[in-house]
């Protein structure tokens, strides 16, 4: 009969193994979080899905600055031909981020009848789901999703799992340039897939 001690020894590596290919799948998921964002899915689609971010004042965050500018990018090389700002009022905000998306755009050329917006959502769910209403009422049906690369593996998924011909269009830069500042935001990102991936399922 197996004493305590080898009991004890057997939990042990029991729950070691377990933790350890826990560890290897979370590995494994940031990895092909990282290497996602430098995909991109198709020369052109019907509009650009740009998902909100911070604004300070009446002006873009940088973070949110790179994502517009790149929908305005892909808008002037004729790849869309609608842009689609989302976002609502954050905590002490005067305004929308898609309204000052929008602003910004229209002061660098892009025409405000080529630009579409929501300013009801709050999350990136929300976003996704809000622009989708929106673009059905003008029969758009095929998307690219900008947003920061490291972001965009998550999102897109969020976007085909709810019916949109969807693909990634990662900013070409990002403001998260420190080694600390992209170790964060991807492990931030491989938790928020994981709890996406739970809460779907």
């Amino acid at each position: 009969m197996p004493s305590y001690q080898t009991k004890t020894q057997w939990l042990a590596l029991v729950i070691l193994g377990i933790v350890s290919a826990l560890l290897l799948v979370f590995a494994i998921t940031a990895f092909s979080i990282y290497f996602y964002g430098s995909a991109n899915g198709v020369s052109r689609a019907d509009a650009a899905v740009v998902l909100g971010a911070a604004v300070w004042g009446d002006e873009p965050s940088p973070v949110f600055r790179e994502r517009i500018n790149h929908a305005i990018h892909l808008y002037k090389r004729g790849i869309v031909r609608t842009i689609i700002f989302t976002g609502g009022l954050g905590n002490n905000d005067n305004m929308a981020e898609a309204v000052v998306g929008k602003r910004y755009a229209i002061a660098r050329g892009v025409k405000e009848t080529d630009i579409l917006i929501e300013t009801e959502s709050h999350t990136t769910h929300q976003n996704l789901q809000n622009a989708q209403q929106v673009a059905s009422k003008y029969n758009l049906s095929k998307f690219l999703i900008v947003s920061d690369p490291l972001h965009l593996k998550r999102a897109v998924l969020m976007a085909q799992d709810m019916g949109m011909d969807a693909y990634p269009s990662p900013t070409p830069t990002t403001r998260y340039r420190s080694f600390k500042s992209q170790f964060d935001f991807l492990m931030r990102e491989t938790y928020f897939y994981f709890v996406y991936l739970v809460l779907k399922y």
